[in-house]
């Protein structure tokens, strides 16, 4: 029996835990400092990503994950999430850190672990409920996402070298909800160059659930996504 089964023998309940990477410091959103702080709807953009899962009951606890000289939450001190400055040079490295964390909190190898994007900042309570639901039972997990609605074009020396069908086309959102044994295994396996916790999953041959989410829980991160994001927020008051 290994390390994951005997931690799934011991744990008679998974218990769901939350993970944000908060360590990027944005450079494509053209502002002066990490754009995750910026303000959108007068407050942070953090604050609306911890308001969210702040609203889920069933996350046992959220941690998030920030640079070593992020000074931001000892400035604002006023979240109930568990903040480490563990961050590392890429957002896997900070995942992966944020998982041992985890484990220093109390977490097992057996409990769900949601990692989201901090710059993913309309995020609501029902998506994370309806990705808990889809995914508790299941064998792997799964995530958010969209279906591409736009046409796909390949491009070669800035012209188009082909159209790719778009038909089987997904998005890929946050949460990414898997076991944290699991994708602590994967992640190890996967490196640093990958840009989700699918894709580590995937490269384990496993093919984790598709759950559609909507348009608006897009990752700010163009100058024009700010504008978005604060119109999204206006229509919801």
């Amino acid at each position: 029996m290994n390390e994951t089964e005997m931690n799934a023998a011991t744990s008679p309940q998974a218990r769901f835990f939350a993970l944000i990477p908060c360590a990027g410091n944005g450079s494509r959103a053209g502002t002066a400092g990490p754009k995750q702080y910026e303000r959108v709807g007068g407050q942070p953009m953090i604050w609306h990503t911890l308001s969210a899962f702040a609203g889920v009951k069933r996350i046992a606890r959220t941690l998030v994950v920030v640079a070593p000289t992020d000074g931001f939450f000892e400035r604002n001190p006023t979240t109930s999430a568990l903040v480490v400055a563990c961050g590392g040079a890429t957002r896997a490295a900070s995942v992966a850190n944020g998982l041992r964390e985890l484990r220093r909190a109390g977490a097992v190898d057996n409990d769900w672990v949601l990692v989201h994007d901090a710059a993913r900042c309309l995020i609501t309570p029902e998506l994370i409920d309806r990705l808990i639901d889809t995914c508790a039972d299941d064998e792997v997990g799964g995530l958010l996402a969209h279906p591409l609605a736009d046409t796909l074009k390949l491009g070669e020396g800035g012209r188009v070298a082909s159209t790719i069908a778009r038909g089987d086309k997904w998005q890929a959102q946050t949460p990414q909800m898997f076991r944290l044994g699991m994708l602590r295994q994967a992640l190890e396996g996967a490196g640093d160059s990958i840009t989700d916790e699918s894709s580590a999953i995937e490269a384990m041959g496993l093919k984790p659930l598709l759950v559609e989410a909507g348009g608006q829980n897009f990752k700010v991160t163009y100058p024009e996504d700010f504008a978005m994001a604060e119109a999204v927020l206006r229509g919801r008051r």
